[in-house]
């Protein structure tokens, strides 16, 4: 099960979604261009009908995912490197260096390396949270999306004991419609067959869309994934001519631990 808060964090977090005893802007009360993960402001766009829905849509975003930090602190009260160490030096997550030819950054997940018994699945989405923090700064990222890879060699009836019903609406959420990020591509390798009960229960939380976007590749995976990833950026664990997943994914530790202090900046919790 996965663990809960203390009572003093608790209050620390409620301080903060209300205003009170903090430096920085409090979540609940700052402006949308001062929320964590916000989209940096870009030349003014000339006015029509369609770039002003895309306007809206982009700042109601922002508010579910206000709105969603505050709901759940067991994932984004707490976003310093140092509360998933151990997975990162796991090598449980990496980002490839080079975007997809659509120009969307793609995060690669390996199941394997997430030991059940040390992290629950709050903190193993707590680095999912992380990563979208620093690259939704980027532009490219801002406009191209996301992809994601996950490696499911190694999934165990443990991980998927934490997959509570709360845990799957949580994770569905941020897919859907509570970050301002766009989940252009997930694709699923090495599933094996008592991992489909987990993504049964996931899937009735997510949209249409969304549904349409995950790919389901198998064990013999290594055609269909470059169908929609050239080798020239895959790791060459993944059939591909870039280094390692290993190496790539201390390349991105390294990153997210350079990344500390505005990671803590955008905490809830000191």
């Amino acid at each position: 099960p996965a663990r809960p808060l203390s009572a003093g964090a608790r209050r620390r977090v409620r301080a903060a979604a209300a205003g009170r005893g903090r430096a920085r802007p409090a979540l609940a009360a700052a402006p949308l261009r001062c929320l964590p993960g916000a989209v940096p402001a870009r030349p003014r766009l000339p006015h029509g009908p369609g770039l002003e829905g895309e306007e809206r849509r982009r700042r109601q975003l922002l508010k579910n995912y206000q709105k969603w930090r505050i709901e759940c602190p067991e994932i984004s009260a707490d976003l310093q490197p140092s509360s998933i160490l151990g997975l990162l030096q796991a090598g449980y997550h990496g980002v490839l260096r080079s975007r997809d030819p659509h120009g969307s950054k793609v995060l690669i997940y390996r199941i394997g390396q997430w030991d059940p018994s040390l992290f629950t699945a709050y903190d193993v989405f707590r680095v999912s949270l992380i990563t979208s923090e620093l690259i939704v700064k980027e532009i490219e990222t801002q406009r191209n999306g996301v992809k994601a890879i996950f490696d499911l060699q190694g999934w165990r009836f443990a991980h998927a004991f934490q997959i509570s019903p709360a845990v799957a609406k949580k994770i569905a959420a941020v897919l859907t419609d509570s970050f301002p990020l766009k989940v252009r591509g997930i694709h699923l390798i090495n599933e094996p067959l008592f991992f489909h009960p987990v993504f049964a229960l996931i899937k009735p939380f997510l949209t249409e869309k969304i549904k349409q976007r995950v790919y389901m590749h198998g064990n013999n995976y290594l055609q269909s994934l470059t169908e929609h990833f050239p080798v020239s950026i895959l790791p060459q664990e993944y059939g591909g001519e870039e280094v390692s997943i290993e190496e790539l994914a201390k390349e991105w530790t390294d990153f997210i631990m350079a990344s500390s202090d505005y990671l803590q900046s955008i905490s809830l919790v000191a």
